[in-house]
């Protein structure tokens, strides 16, 4: 989300809006979607705390589990999340920034609740980390990051390739394969997904337990039943 609308770009560039964020995701909980994540991307760049009301109007609208991140900086502001109807809350740049709140944040809501969301990006010949909507190097290591993460409490690792994201390319396999093999918490590819079957590769490749896609649902070009239709051909257990 930017300004309150659903947008989509090319490797975090040149977005274009899609939709009201509530009837996007009223969309996807009417086609089958498992989960949602709402990321607001330019809550921390632009120091302003996230959107709880459209949080509060979609969780009023959907029924399965929602995850929220962007302009998240405290305990507070979790439970002022978690009290709108979020269900998971998402850290990226805070996360970095005082490594502690991962800790802070499973202590009082539980593991299962925080989200460590790592943009990656290929940086000669290693994956660093970046923050600010993709805007900042860390010159954090990925692996190493993810690794400390879960030590921290972390409960899942969304993990988005920043030089896949929004080319329908498929998704960086070695990448999403080096951080599941080094963390034992739920991985969540993202960034890449240009259609049904690179799901079904992410899932075959790697030990990923979930795979995050936007652009082939935002404008149309396959539905989540039809992704699911193909999972359960290859043999993939899905909801």
């Amino acid at each position: 989300m930017k300004d309150g609308r659903v947008v989509k770009g090319v490797k975090f560039v040149d977005l274009k809006e899609v939709g009201d964020p509530v009837a996007v995701a009223r969309a996807y909980d009417q086609q089958g979607a498992d989960e949602l994540v709402f990321l607001d991307i330019t809550a921390t760049s632009d120091q302003r705390a996230i959107l709880l009301e459209t949080v509060a109007k979609t969780a009023a609208e959907v029924f399965i589990p929602l995850t929220v991140g962007g302009g998240i900086r405290s305990v507070a502001d979790m439970q002022a999340l978690l009290r709108s109807g979020a269900d998971k809350i998402s850290l990226n740049s805070a996360a970095l920034a005082e490594p502690t709140l991962i800790r802070q944040g499973a202590e009082k809501f539980g593991s299962q609740c925080i989200v460590v969301a790592i943009d990656a990006k290929k940086v000669g010949n290693e994956w660093h980390v970046f923050t600010h909507g993709g805007r900042s190097d860390t010159g954090r290591e990925v692996v190493s990051w993810a690794t400390e993460a879960a030590a921290l409490g972390a409960g899942e690792i969304l993990l988005t390739s920043m030089d896949a994201d929004g080319t329908k390319a498929g998704y960086d396999l070695p990448l999403t394969k080096a951080v599941c093999e080094a963390v034992s918490i739920p991985v969540i590819a993202s960034g890449g997904c240009g259609k049904a079957q690179d799901i079904a590769d992410v899932f075959k490749e790697t030990t990923a337990t979930a795979a995050l896609a936007a652009s082939i649902f935002h404008y149309g070009e396959v539905t989540i039943p039809e992704v699911k239709k193909v999972l359960k051909a290859q043999g993939e257990v899905v909801r």
